[in-house]
């Protein structure tokens, strides 16, 4: 038997049991195959409306292809950090891809998003700097701020008001260097969209840098570009951080921006410094799949156009799915308890939904995030819709 601190298991045991009390544990379903629109979890298919894999291109042939002929010819590790040994020149080719698809001079990658926020704030916001937040900024993005050790300064969500009265209070304080402004470009809980032109005006007015962490934003907003391309402001942010895992289909992030930002984040990002590169298959896959994004808008419009299609029968059936400006949809239940069994009922019918709740999303706000992709058919959202239709009268959450 593995022996646990006293201390350690009771604190366990306890705060897990209050979790399950509170419909807040969240269950981890292993998926048997491919991530794709329809998948199998315990044996069952289900139509799959959890995933952001927007574009389908995490299955895409052609993809696959390439990564298994990079694998043959180059391994399956890059073998080292990249200031050591582990820079290959899929790495350099990835990154002069990424400035070009970004409007950029430059970028850099790293192997998550996750990593690019704790990698790039920090390397440039210290204790004697502040950083203005919005309030609903994804986790990666506080986790990098208290990193950074800069004073953070929350505003409310996409509040132009509040942002500009605490950006003003910043800078006549005198007590910062500098004075960061960072938000989401797509909320990815609710699917807004982050109000880039005002953010810019009052960066402008108050000389703050601009940080936008465009996840959920590329390739699904600005015709496949990102959220920053959408407003045509790629000369006037200077951080544009993006994941690698979600329309593009594979895994990492990266920054763009100005080349003497990337190349200060070379010589002073841990996570760059101190973790080894991407695989090569995974890069060159990547490539391959930003280069399909520059050269067609085709996986981006048949995107919103599924995206549209299940909205437009969610509503219809009277849940209430926000005010998303995206194809991301969230049906919000409220309660905790109700919104788990919502998604387990989704599950027994057929459909893969999960629920969110605290701490992804604030108390009593609890829905099943919906993600229609590139690769489902109509027949698939229709039978999506028809599952939703019977759970949400069953157990009372429309009429």
């Amino acid at each position: 038997m593995i022996r646990l601190s006293k201390v350690l298991n009771a604190f366990l045991d306890e705060n897990l049991q209050a979790l399950h009390e509170q419909g807040l544990y969240n269950e981890i379903d292993p998926v048997e195959g491919a991530n794709g629109p329809i998948i199998q979890v315990r044996g069952k298919n289900l139509v799959n409306l959890s995933s952001n894999n927007y574009l389908g291109l995490a299955t895409n042939e052609e993809l696959k292809r390439i990564a298994k002929e990079t694998i043959e010819k180059y391994g399956v590790g890059a073998g080292a950090v990249r200031t050591i040994n582990g820079t290959l020149d899929l790495h350099i080719k990835l990154e002069e891809k990424l400035a070009e698809f970004k409007g950029t001079e430059a970028a850099i990658s790293y192997q998550s998003g996750f990593n690019c926020n704790m990698a790039a704030i920090s390397a440039v916001m210290d204790k004697n700097d502040a950083i203005l937040s919005d309030q609903l900024n994804h986790a990666s993005i506080i986790d990098g701020c208290r990193l950074s050790k800069a004073k953070i300064i929350p505003f409310n969500h996409s509040d132009m008001d509040d942002l500009r009265a605490k950006a003003k209070a910043a800078k006549e304080s005198g007590l910062y260097n500098k004075v960061m402004v960072i938000t989401d470009g797509v909320f990815s809980m609710d699917g807004d969209i982050a109000k880039l032109p005002e953010i810019v005006e009052i960066a402008k007015e108050f000389d703050l840098i601009t940080y936008v962490d465009d996840a959920h934003g590329s390739g699904v907003t600005g015709k496949g570009k990102g959220t920053v391309k959408h407003f045509g402001l790629e000369k006037e942010i200077d951080f544009q951080i993006g994941t690698l895992s979600k329309a593009i289909g594979v895994v990492g992030g990266y920054v763009a921006g100005k080349k003497n930002l990337i190349d200060w984040l070379k010589v002073r990002s841990r996570p760059f410094l101190f973790s080894t590169a991407l695989p090569p298959g995974d890069v060159a896959a990547i490539t391959a799949a930003v280069q399909m994004l520059i050269d067609s808008t085709e996986l981006h419009d048949k995107l919103w156009d599924n995206g549209n299609y299940l909205k437009a029968g969610l509503a219809k059936l009277g849940f209430n799915i926000g005010e998303s400006e995206t194809p991301i949809t969230p049906c919000i239940i409220g309660d905790e308890k109700l919104t788990q069994e919502f998604s387990k009922r989704l599950f027994e019918e057929g459909v893969y939904a999960k629920s969110i709740v605290f701490p992804t999303v604030p108390k009593g706000t609890g829905r099943v995030r919906n993600m229609p992709t590139a690769a489902h058919t109509k027949e698939m959202l229709d039978d999506a819709l028809a599952i939703y239709e019977k759970v949400g009268r069953e157990l009372g959450v429309i009429q």
